[in-house]
């Protein structure tokens, strides 16, 4: 299973370095990654890989949105399948 994570925020220093460690930490490993800035936003969305954390999900999801708010960025996570679901044009 993959997952989708987005982060959105005010660029500073130090978020690709805090967003990254966690995934480590949590043994994720990150197989795509884009990241721009839109005048002062930064924004950046990751593929990952959840094969082996499949059960602890929500403790992800809890995790990475921890990070953020230490960051002051947003930070989403969801599975590639609810995101598929969500994106699609009838």
């Amino acid at each position: 299973m993959k997952g989708v994570i987005t982060v959105i925020g005010k660029d500073k220093v130090g978020i690709i370095a805090k967003v990254t460690s966690a995934l480590a930490e949590n043994n994720i490993n990150i197989l795509d990654i884009s990241q721009t800035i839109l005048q002062d936003y930064f924004t950046m969305i990751m593929i990952v890989d959840l094969k082996d954390r499949k059960d602890f999900f929500k403790d992800i999801k809890d995790n990475l949105e921890k990070v953020g708010r230490s960051i002051g960025v947003s930070i989403k996570i969801q599975h590639e399948d609810v995101f598929d679901s969500m994106h699609k044009i009838s």
